[in-house]
């Protein structure tokens, strides 16, 4: 793996511009391209960065137009039809009497006992025995369910990601939630989630102001950044900090009475669980200085004054540059996106044309320099493969999770890292076999499911009540882990709780059909016109890769390819076995990692 990395190393810094006829001149250069020089490897280099990849027919088709054509028609996705994109099939796990969700079981039993209901449970009659079982049963049902849910909700965007007929809207989508990242460990609510992820497509290419004041009113950031609790005389300044720190103007730019005036302004922004709610009564009226303004500010007013400041142009503009061109960006390219974002009055579209058009976004420094994240690496090898469904064995969830990556989980506030924190170590090898995992699936029949185990630690409580023993002696057997799980509250018990959670949640959340990937690769690849090892090799190459692949590899991939042929042609009953193999070690290149 060291050498991996090692050649990884190598592949960033010596990459070269696999476009014909590069200029390394054109690195700053925001004059739009030439027609001239417009061809399939810029084509194929704005899909990557532009979206997640294509296969080499939709590449050409781009390739026909002119820049200004293929550009417009990335960044103008309206007009394209994805009414065939499927919404999300809700399992209706929430029931009405779930509302609030308290924060806790100590909450959910509290509520019951002072209410005699809670969670839509009502405490069982007096004299009962362990009368609040049925309100910690389904505390415990609600993470579950809420969990197992969002698993689902994850598997759908992945599918979109891969089924869009829209590259552009999703690569949005996916930047503004890394942007404003909001994580299920802390809403605990699928529904918000799957609210904000909406809210997050509907605005993600239009005004930046809009954008800002839907995340600034969504339910799950709000329950994200606690400002729930931000409140008269007692402001909570999370979400201020993190408006100012981290979605506008970046870390120098104000100051801690910012923060604190920032803070007041949003008092009593809240929600009725979905919906945004202002409440008046806890909104703080009085008069506040904030960058150098005085006002009785609210919300609204904030975020103008804040987009008014040079500072907020400066780094949307970079983000938008770091995420879709590269890490480095040059003071001069800098001042003039920020400028182009200021001009459009914050509309975003202008900006990301000027980006995809300029000869700096394929210039040399510029293309096959990204490292992939795991979620650009996995929708990207299924649209390079021609897949129009993400496969659920292995499951996206699988596959991006153990790299550090997993959809609507972002480890905290800043969102990932990115870069080269995306290798280390401890994923190259775990990249590999995700890879094969792709190529080589499981066989269904002993897949299962894996969302609908329960832990063995509770499965235990069910297999000892089946053997007759009482919910006391099933819940402590006296092992000490376990005993700990045993509630010595007599009016319930928690491990019995959680495994009724686990048999709850099974019952009403949808299972999730498991396929594997679809792809032929012989077919594939003779359908190009390959009839040799060295030809098939050479359009995987073609549909795989963006950074170069030394003449010596490529060698040593033809004589490989031969090998498991036994032959030069592809014409063997072995083709796509021996297909596959080459595929795998190309997937698993260095070279492959970068986009």
């Amino acid at each position: 793996m060291l050498i991996f990395a090692s050649r990884l190393a190598v592949v960033l810094a010596s990459s070269a511009l696999i476009l014909a006829a590069a200029d390394a001149d054109w690195a700053d250069d925001l004059r739009p391209i030439d027609a001239s020089v417009w061809n399939y490897d810029r084509a194929a280099h704005l899909i990557e960065r532009s979206g997640f990849g294509a296969t080499p027919d939709e590449i050409r088709r781009l390739a026909a137009m002119s820049p200004e054509q293929a550009v417009d028609w990335i960044v103008n996705y309206e007009s394209i039809d994805a009414s065939a994109l499927a919404e999300f099939d809700e399992s209706s796990v929430w029931d009405p009497g779930m509302d609030p969700f308290p924060p806790s079981r100590a909450e959910a039993v509290r509520i019951a006992r002072e209410n005699g209901t809670s969670l839509g449970e009502a405490e069982l009659p007096e004299g009962s025995s362990r009368r609040l079982q049925p309100v910690v049963d389904k505390f415990f049902y609600s993470l579950r369910a809420n969990t197992a849910e969002n698993r689902r909700l994850g598997l759908w965007w992945a599918d979109r990601m891969v089924a869009t007929p829209r590259p552009l809207e999703e690569k949005l989508t996916f930047f503004w939630h890394g942007h404003f990242a909001t994580s299920e460990t802390k809403v605990r609510d699928y529904r918000m989630m799957l609210v904000q992820n909406r809210m997050l497509r509907a605005r993600a290419s239009g005004s930046f102001r809009e954008l800002l004041l839907g995340i600034m009113r969504d339910p799950a950031m709000l329950v994200y950044l606690d400002n729930g609790e931000n409140v008269k005389d007692h402001p909570n300044e999370n979400f201020g900090r993190e408006l100012l720190e981290l979605f506008t103007l970046g870390v120098g730019n104000y100051g801690e009475q910012d923060i604190r005036e920032a803070s007041r302004a949003f008092t009593g922004w809240t929600n009725d669980v979905l919906e945004f709610r202002f409440d008046p009564v806890l909104h703080d009226a009085g008069p506040k200085k904030f960058l150098g303004r005085e006002g009785e500010f609210g919300g609204e007013e904030i975020v103008d004054i804040i987009l008014e400041h040079p500072a907020t142009a400066e780094f949307i503009a970079a983000k938008l540059y770091r995420f879709f061109v590269r890490e480095e960006i040059s003071k001069s390219t800098q001042v003039s996106l920020d400028q182009a974002l200021r001009d459009a009055d914050y509309q975003l579209k202008p900006l990301l044309k000027a980006i995809f058009l300029s000869r700096d976004f394929y210039s040399e420094p510029s293309v096959a320099t990204q490292i992939k994240s795991p979620v650009q690496l996995f929708v990207s090898t299924y649209r390079k493969l021609g897949i129009k469904q993400a496969p659920t064995a292995p499951d996206f969830n699988e596959l991006s999770g153990p790299l550090g990556q997993s959809l609507l989980y972002p480890p905290n506030v800043a969102g990932w890292a990115g870069g080269r924190t995306w290798i280390t170590p401890a994923t190259l090898l775990e990249r590999g076999n995700a890879m094969r995992g792709i190529l080589y699936p499981p066989d269904l029949a002993k897949y299962g499911h894996p969302d609908r185990v329960i832990p063995r630690i509770y499965a235990q409580v069910g297999e000892r009540m089946a053997q007759g023993m009482n919910i006391t002696n099933a819940t402590n057997s006296g092992d000490s882990a376990m005993s700990m799980l045993a509630d010595a509250d007599e009016d319930y018990n928690t491990r019995y709780g959680v495994y009724q959670g686990y048999l709850m949640a099974h019952e009403r959340v949808k299972m999730i059909p498991r396929h594997t990937a679809q792809l032929e690769l012989a077919p594939m690849v003779r359908a190009a016109g390959a009839e040799t090892a060295a030809t098939a090799v050479d359009h995987l190459l073609l549909r795989f890769l963006r950074a170069p692949l030394g003449s010596d590899d490529r060698l040593a991939l033809v004589a490989y390819l031969e090998e498991q042929l036994g032959n030069d042609t592809l014409a063997s009953d072995s083709a796509e076995q021996a297909l596959r193999s080459v595929l795998y070690l190309i997937l698993s290149s260095p070279e492959y990692q970068l986009g």
